[in-house]
């Protein structure tokens, strides 16, 4: 009876396996949000890494974060560096590209607790009532351990619950300084 038990357990975390490589590997996520405002509101506040400590999901999650700024003071070339605990982990971004009022292409990488290299792209079309922001990041889930991470947890909802608190914040971010 043991045995038999062993060997269900084998053929069911193998047909988990199994089915968690199967999955794709590619990790799309976006979300979209009108701000009040013209597009250099919203604009201003994610071209400058300074600004993120106002609208970003992730601030007040680690108080004792450490974060560093380098490269330019914002837009193309700027760098921000956090450091954090579990729940923020270790990571850089960089932007590597950045059309005024229209477009923001970042690097994102992750350090710890895992390592991945996504990219992000913040885009701001002007729209009835504002700006219409549009915050997506496409990367890559490669590895066993990824994408068997990315079945038990719903990464496009998790991360899209993520980038609607965080256009949510930038909308009021926003909405406070007209």
């Amino acid at each position: 009876m043991f045995l038999y038990v062993v060997y269900v357990l084998v053929a069911l975390i193998g047909a988990f396996l199994a089915y968690a490589l199967t999955r794709p590997p590619e990790l799309e996520v976006s979300r979209s949000l009108v701000v009040p405002g013209a597009p250099s509101a919203a604009y201003g506040l994610v071209a400058d890494f300074h600004g993120w400590t106002q609208w970003s999901p992730w601030e007040g999650l680690d108080p004792a974060m450490t974060r560093s700024y380098g490269g330019s003071e914002s837009g193309t070339g700027a760098v921000y560096e956090w450091k954090g605990n579990n729940k923020v982990g270790q990571g850089r971004m960089t932007i590597l590209s950045a059309d005024p009022n229209a477009r923001i292409d970042i690097k994102l990488e992750f350090l710890a607790p895992w390592q991945a290299t996504n990219k992000t792209v913040f885009t701001f079309q002007p729209a009835a009532g504002g700006t219409e922001v549009t915050w997506a990041m496409s990367g890559r889930k490669d590895g066993v351990m990824m994408k068997v991470f990315s079945v038990l947890m719903n990464m496009e909802k998790t991360i899209g619950n993520d980038f609607e608190r965080g256009l949510g914040k930038l909308r009021d971010a926003v909405a406070s300084k007209s």
